[in-house]
């Protein structure tokens, strides 16, 4: 099976809510019939608004939305996609190699909504260094790094193969990071150093210095989202 991963902006005619409802809902469930498994659906909904400030991005709207799901073979996504671009103002599609260093805790239950929430990363290698270079860091140096100085609760890495639609943005992976909820607005709980200011600073100082180690830091498009789930995940 392949893991194909969408990207989703809502229309300037679409309300937040109406965009946010049609993804869980029908669009989830034309996706699994037609064949997506494993699939997940998020969503920048209220739930995550207090994160408003945690949001980077260098393209011109923000993504609302995003769907990752499996399917046995990825040239028959054709169908899937046509459903994923009618329900959104544009998308973006990439296939993937999945990686998942830290498992989160998901929903219990079709369509339910999984503890804390995700944050959705775009990254491109920064400029200078061979992608050899780039994918050396990011597994062998800052997987242990993003571990050790969040709070996170969930780490899935998907590195792109390839893009699926045109004028996809260039990024060479997407990264799903879990969090607690008060992570949305208070920084020394993102940074897993509640009551230590000293710790807050190393932490978020080490992070820093990691990213800027291999990550075009212009590029780098971070949305926090709600996820739903939708089937097995295991």
């Amino acid at each position: 099976m392949e893991k194909l991963i969408y990207c989703l902006w809502r229309s300037d005619e679409d309300s937040r809510e109406a965009f946010g409802r049609r993804l869980r809902t029908e669009l989830a469930d034309e996706l699994e019939v037609l064949g997506a498994a494993r699939l997940r659906v998020f969503v920048a909904d209220t739930e995550v608004d207090a994160g408003a400030k945690l949001r980077l991005s260098s393209l011109e709207a923000h993504k609302e939305g995003f769907v990752s799901f499996w399917l046995e073979v990825s040239q028959d996504r054709q169908p899937l996609e046509e459903r994923i671009a009618a329900a959104a103002g544009r998308i973006a599609g990439y296939l993937v190699v999945e990686s998942r260093p830290l498992l989160a805790e998901r929903g219990e239950g079709r369509g339910a909504r999984s503890p804390g929430w995700v944050q959705v990363t775009g990254i491109a290698p920064k400029a200078g260094i061979s992608y050899d270079q780039f994918l050396s860091h990011w597994y062998g140096v800052h997987r242990q790094i993003a571990v050790d100085t969040q709070s996170s609760t969930g780490y899935v890495r998907n590195e792109i193969v390839r893009a699926l639609t045109d004028d996809a943005p260039g990024w060479c992976a997407i990264v799903e990071e879990t969090f607690p909820v008060g992570a949305l607005d208070d920084p020394r709980i993102f940074y897993d150093a509640q009551g230590s200011e000293s710790r807050f600073k190393d932490n978020a100082g080490k992070m820093f210095e990691s990213v800027q180690e291999f990550l075009d830091l212009t590029k780098v498009d971070a949305h926090p989202m709600s996820e739903y789930v939708f089937g097995g995940d295991r």
